[in-house]
């Protein structure tokens, strides 16, 4: 299978000396959906920013396999970000205006990524408007408007609470799901990322280095009796246990 995101050796020491990420290498399948797991500190954002272009790595290599540039590449950060000033429908179109897209065309490509978020009825609305689990989904819906192949998410559920999360995290797979784009999600949380990914990979403290790779091999689409599964129970347990090694091998200074 052909990889979407590759990073090889990856090394990078910030200019104070702090090594963020130590000999780090790893592949997502185009099409997969990948978890990043791993402490807070450990250099979780530092991959999404090397990925996305943002920043280059000190030693080795971190691509992005596209037909295109930079514009089939999509991030979503842990905050919303969005513009206060405009409405629901503009802060979703931002990317399209910013490739030259008329008004008309983004409303006919906006529109139905706003139902499939179950933003319909929103698209006039401000962002003080909106709970916080809504100004997620409009963050989400910017992301995907453009209807990218590699979708980058920095914890983008950490702040919401569980019942949202959990709703967001099956919104999030029926749209991957119905798409096919590659996701590479962020998480601290090793429930979140065994119930979304088909793959864990698992995070050393700071310096971060890959320390478990770990399939989860459960069908899709997931659903939420899945978390209260035995099987459920015990691929948490063996992510848990693998994050603990990862502390024994080395902590963060």
């Amino acid at each position: 299978m052909t990889a979407a995101i590759r990073l090889e050796a990856v090394r990078r020491r910030f200019p104070s000396g702090l090594e963020a990420l130590a000999d780090l290498s790893f592949e997502v399948p185009a099409g997969q959906l990948a978890a990043l797991l791993g402490p807070s500190g450990c250099g979780k954002t530092s991959i999404l920013r090397l990925i996305a272009g943002l920043d280059r790595p000190t030693a080795g290599s971190a691509r992005v396999e596209t037909n295109g540039g930079q514009s089939e590449i999509s991030y979503v950060f842990q905050d919303p970000t969005l513009m206060p000033w405009a409405t629901l429908f503009d802060n979703v179109r931002l990317p399209l205006r910013i490739a030259g897209v008329s008004r008309a065309e983004a409303r006919r490509r906006i529109a139905p990524t706003l139902e499939s978020l179950g933003l319909g009825g929103f698209a006039d609305t401000y962002p003080a408007e909106l709970s916080g689990g809504m100004r997620m989904r409009t963050s989400i819906a910017r992301a995907l408007v453009t209807r990218p192949r590699v979708l980058l998410m920095d914890e983008p559920f950490a702040a919401l609470d569980e019942i949202t999360r959990s709703r967001l995290n099956d919104d999030l797979l029926a749209l991957w799901q119905a798409q096919g784009f590659t996701v590479l999600f962020v998480t601290h949380s090793v429930f979140e990322a065994v119930y979304l990914s088909q793959r864990v990979l698992v995070m050393s403290p700071r310096p971060g280095r890959i320390v478990a790779n770990l399939p989860i091999d459960e069908p899709y689409p997931r659903r939420p009796e899945l978390r209260l599964s035995m099987r459920y129970a015990k691929q948490c347990r063996a992510a848990s246990a693998a994050l603990e090694a990862g502390f024994a091998d080395g902590p963060t200074p």
